[in-house]
């Protein structure tokens, strides 16, 4: 009998965090309540560092390099060679990643986490980084509505800046010897 009570206990944990994680993926429904930058940048820097151009271009994750910057939105961001800073300068909208470089399944989610270079996908030509390999595994389960509803869910969740816009163009770093 006290078997049969634990096995019923934990279906009805599971039950109700499955009821929760429902609704938390609903389009529109927000928990995050403190605005956050609208790109996830730690020491200023977009993506921890990483070439962003590299994802669509080498189909893998790259160091950038102090030699190879552009900011954009007031966020560094470095690149493994000028070709790929130019592409970048070019079209910051196509390379920078989705959701500011948060974490794609939190976003849908309707809160934020801290995106990891290493968690990525590039999905319709966006690319998407995610917390760590659970979370993308999570998102990676039902991708297309993970991406339809944080795509939902990303103007709503507050921002301490300014997001960037469509059509807005960073310039080479000015301590780039070839931008000069």
């Amino acid at each position: 009998m006290i078997s049969t009570r634990k096995m019923m206990l934990t279906w009805a944990i599971v039950l109700a965090g499955l009821s929760a994680a429902g609704c938390a993926a609903t389009p529109g429904k927000i928990w995050q309540d403190t605005a956050v930058p609208p790109i996830d940048a730690r020491a200023g820097e977009g993506l921890e560092g990483y070439d962003v151009v590299a994802y669509f271009t080498d189909h893998k994750p790259a160091k950038g390099s102090d030699s190879y910057t552009s900011v954009w939105h007031s966020v560094t961001w470095k690149f493994a060679s000028a070709e790929h800073r130019d592409a970048f300068v070019a079209d910051p909208m196509h390379y920078a990643p989705q959701y500011g470089g948060y974490c794609a399944f939190a976003v849908s989610q309707g809160t934020t986490a801290h995106g990891d270079p290493n968690q990525w996908a590039i999905v319709d030509q966006r690319l998407f980084v995610n917390n760590n390999l659970l979370a993308k595994k999570l998102w990676e389960a039902d991708r297309p509505r993970n991406i339809r509803v944080g795509d939902v869910n990303w103007p709503l969740i507050p921002k301490s800046g300014e997001t960037p816009e469509i059509g807005s163009t960073p310039a080479p770093s000015k301590s780039d010897p070839s931008a000069q």
